[in-house]
């Protein structure tokens, strides 16, 4: 299991477009891909529980990657929030 912080950075937060980016590149990989937001765990392959999770600009998330892929899967993850997620 690998983990890293992360702060978002997308004016708008994690609305619809950005969270389906995330939610495409997480599902390349075979290993579970969690993020964690305050007290809540989601999972960042589900589009439903990245929105759920009311993620705002300023936010600070962990993703917590497990399997035979993790390492590449939490690079992938934090490269993207850290690109803006398309924005």
């Amino acid at each position: 299991m690998v983990s890293e912080k992360v702060v978002i950075k997308n004016p708008s937060g994690l609305h619809l477009r950005p969270a389906g980016l995330l939610c495409k590149e997480a599902i390349k990989y075979k290993s579970s891909i969690n993020f964690r937001f305050q007290n809540t765990t989601a999972n960042a392959k589900s589009v439903l529980s990245v929105l759920g999770a009311c993620i705002k600009c300023g936010n600070e998330l962990e993703f917590i990657c497990e399997g035979e892929d993790e390492k590449e899967a939490l690079a992938a993850m934090i490269k993207l929030v850290n690109e803006g997620l398309g924005e």
